[in-house]
């Protein structure tokens, strides 16, 4: 009788101890945030695109910190592409002033993969169709594929007719870092103004 009283209150004290914890995580659950519905496939906590050192149209070096407190969407591409730069370009753009008060801090940034054409006066032109405020970056020949492969970009040359006539294949999609400067989305192209200004209100929150 006595081992059959133990037995019971054992198997009763295991099932209390489940029920605990069950009821701790439920607790824990409610009380967490909601996680933040991106558009955008989020890649918080990535061990690649963590940041940059290289000198703007101006001339002037720039890192991620320079931006600090801004929503930073970096996009790859070069001024002689026919559709793909100039459309995301435009539609982020758009986003700016989608966001009203707000798109004062988003930045833009172009990293070109074209530096041999690419010169800073070509590339002070070419972000003025856009927004003055948007910048762009040229890297050396050295820094290009040391760039390219911390943001995992693919880019090629593709020989034309004669030498300057050259086009280049590119990944197209960006990064957007929060205001901390940490990398959290990478948008793909044709995903659409509305849904990155979207994304972009929920980081500067």
């Amino acid at each position: 009788m006595i081992t059959l009283f133990l037995s019971s209150f054992s198997g009763r004290l295991a099932f209390l101890k489940t029920l605990a914890a069950v009821i701790t995580i439920g607790v824990l659950a409610a009380c967490s945030p909601d996680k933040l519905q991106f558009k955008s496939i989020d890649i918080t906590g990535a061990d690649y695109a963590r940041g940059f050192q290289l000198a703007d149209q101006n001339g002037q070096q720039r890192t991620l910190q320079d931006f600090k407190g801004k929503v930073v969407v970096v996009f790859f591409g070069f001024t002689q592409c026919p559709d793909v730069c100039p459309t995301a370009l435009a539609e982020l753009a758009e986003v700016k002033r989608a966001l009203g008060g707000q798109g004062e801090r988003l930045q833009g940034v172009f990293v070109s993969i074209d530096p041999e054409r690419d010169t800073p006066e070509v590339l002070k032109a070419y972000m003025a169709n856009f927004d003055p405020s948007f910048v762009a970056l040229r890297p050396t020949l050295e820094q290009l594929p040391v760039v390219t492969k911390e943001f995992k970009i693919f880019y090629k040359k593709n020989e034309g007719k004669t030498p300057g006539t050259y086009t280049m294949d590119h990944s197209a999609g960006s990064y957007v870092f929060d205001p901390t400067g940490r990398v959290r989305l990478y948008t793909r192209n044709g995903t659409g103004a509305a849904a990155l200004a979207s994304d972009v209100a929920l980081l500067l929150k």
